[in-house]
């Protein structure tokens, strides 16, 4: 459960004035006192848009004190945070890189917040942990109008929007408003049970199984070690451009898609990475370079008949680790050739 409240009150006669900033408050422990805990609290910095809005300054030290001294639990989001940012758009999609750290000082929430493109992407030698979030509607609007209907987003495109968010390394909150009668429709349901279905037929299978071979190759082609295929851990080190992980395949896989963990604890470290893929004769099917990987990344591609992976870590800040991988051959249909 998480908790959206605004700042902006276009109702209290106090809006606009210092009071405010106390009624604010006290919404917040009212809240978080009747309805709690969360585990999200949501700001944004709206403040009296339009010709005859107030414009009010918003006291966002007290506000931040206030909700960790009520609820020091609860993660809260807004622009800068302080646990979660936006991610500079409102599409649910994150940036092919995106970091987890982000530098907040001289930025403020709202008109003061950071350019959009560095929310997207955020800091690679940010000060502040604070990973992205993408929000996004299911219909073109965050509330239920009935002409609509007809214009909510397709499972096929909630899925392409998860690839986007969660598979690159962010959080994804979809917005699914309640009609008149205060229940998800039918149409907005649909779309999520569907959504669902093409989620669990893409991922429920890994190719990988323990018959296969992973190696670690440490410099030279000879020079290599094997590891469990259930639990892929590469560890180089330092020595990361000089070892590589290589997948072989018993048989001639056809896939389109690979999901990457980075261990994270100590910190997002990888700065890019490339795969490449072979076939039987160890000829070059694919080879192209990424960047962030982060707590998931999920890469698609056009589906190729491989026999072999090749994964290498290319530029690192500190020592990084790769703790977990899934190949897979996904409906076609839902991967941009």
């Amino acid at each position: 459960m998480g908790v959206y409240l605004s700042p902006w009150d276009r109702n209290h006669p106090a809006y606009g004035t210092a009071l405010y900033n106390q009624v604010f408050m006290n919404m917040m422990e009212e809240v978080v006192r009747n309805y709690g805990p969360f585990y999200e609290f949501w700001w944004d910095g709206a403040n009296g848009e339009g010709p005859n809005g107030k414009k009010m300054i918003y006291d966002w030290h007290g506000f931040e004190s206030t909700i960790r001294r009520i609820a020091p639990n609860t993660m809260v989001f807004s622009d800068i945070g302080p646990d979660m940012r936006w991610v500079g758009n409102e599409n649910g999609i994150a940036g092919t890189t995106n970091w987890n750290l982000l530098d907040t000082a001289g930025f403020s929430r709202g008109l003061g917040a950071p350019p959009n493109d560095t929310l997207n992407q955020g800091n690679m030698n940010g000060r502040n942990w604070i990973p992205a979030e993408c929000d996004v509607s299911i219909r073109p609007g965050w509330f239920y109008h009935v002409k609509e209907d007809s214009l909510v987003k397709s499972p096929e495109k909630l899925f392409d929007i998860y690839l986007k968010s969660v598979g690159r390394g962010a959080n994804l909150i979809l917005n699914v408003p309640p009609d008149p009668r205060g229940l998800i429709s039918p149409y907005d349901s649909a779309a999520l049970m569907g959504f669902a279905k093409l989620r669990q037929e893409s991922f429920d299978h890994s190719l990988l199984t323990g018959k296969h071979q992973i190696q670690i190759y440490k410099g030279t082609a000879d020079h290599h070690s094997s590891i469990d295929a259930k639990s892929i851990i590469f560890e180089p080190g330092s020595n990361y451009t000089s070892e590589w992980l290589r997948i072989h395949f018993d048989d001639e896989q056809i896939i389109n898609c690979i999901r990457l963990n980075e261990s994270i604890q100590t910190g997002q470290q990888i700065k890019s990475f490339s795969i490449k893929l072979y076939d039987k004769n160890f000829g070059l099917l694919y080879d192209n370079t990424y960047t962030t990987i982060g707590h998931q990344r999920i890469l698609t591609f056009p589906p190729k008949k491989i026999k072999y992976i090749e994964v290498r870590i290319l530029d690192a800040k500190q020592m990084p680790v790769i703790n977990g991988m899934e190949v897979y051959h996904i409906p076609e249909n839902l991967v941009e050739q």
